[in-house]
């Protein structure tokens, strides 16, 4: 992929995938949406070996998706919390779970509650304008200027 093409570039799907676009990533956001904070925490939830564990929270970090907050002095250990940026991606996240359950959910898979109410959730993505959903819309492109 040419980085810096899509880096710079007018595309925003280009510019996210580069920041959100690893699988492992997006699995440390989605622990970190569920409340894990720890390395540990992500370690044991994901079974990822330590060193990309470590590159991948520190490059969300980098990208503003994580902040890192020093809870211990001695030993060094730091929380990883989401950012209100990390936090605008929870419902992308619950957008490609709803994807995945309709395409790939054979056998049993995990579902998003509402923990307030207990009720499942069923993402849909719409138009904030319309309300229509994106999916049932006939899409284009504007090119800036």
């Amino acid at each position: 992929m040419d980085i810096e093409k899509y880096s710079a570039g007018p595309c925003p799907i280009g510019r996210a995938l580069l920041k959100v676009g690893d699988a492992w990533s997006m699995m440390i956001l989605r622990d970190a949406g569920q409340g894990a904070t720890r390395f540990d925490q992500f370690r044991t939830s994901l079974g990822i070996a330590p060193n990309i564990l470590t590159r991948r929270l520190a490059a969300l970090t980098d990208a503003g998706l994580l902040e890192k907050r020093r809870y211990s002095e001695r030993p060094p250990r730091d929380d990883y919390v989401l950012t209100d940026k990390g936090r605008d991606f929870l419902p992308i996240l619950l957008a490609i779970g709803a994807w995945g359950a309709k395409h790939h959910g054979e056998g049993g898979i995990h579902r998003a509650i509402d923990t307030a109410t207990g009720m499942a959730v069923y993402p849909i993505v719409v138009d904030r304008t319309s309300g229509r959903p994106l999916g049932e819309m006939a899409l284009g492109i504007v090119q800036p200027e």
